[in-house]
């Protein structure tokens, strides 16, 4: 069964996941986890590439050859 993005109102198939690390100020995006986890978010494409981290925070993202296609549309 496919996740969905757990923005509210959002019902798109969930194809990234992101944590945070508070104390360290960094937020990961990662190709969908393969389980769900409470501590992590999914998000659809859209929610995805529209990221963004407060000022002060690092965004890693980590995905695999989708980051380079979102970071391609981010950039556009």
């Amino acid at each position: 069964m496919t996740r969905q993005c757990a923005r509210p109102g959002c019902g798109e198939p969930a194809i990234a996941t992101l944590s945070y690390h508070y104390a360290a100020s960094t937020v990961w995006l990662d190709d969908v986890a393969p389980e769900p986890d409470p501590s992590t978010y999914d998000l659809c494409r859209r929610h995805a590439a529209g990221l963004t981290v407060p000022n002060g925070w690092r965004l890693d993202d980590r995905r695999g050859a989708l980051a380079e296609a979102y970071a391609a549309e981010r950039a556009s």
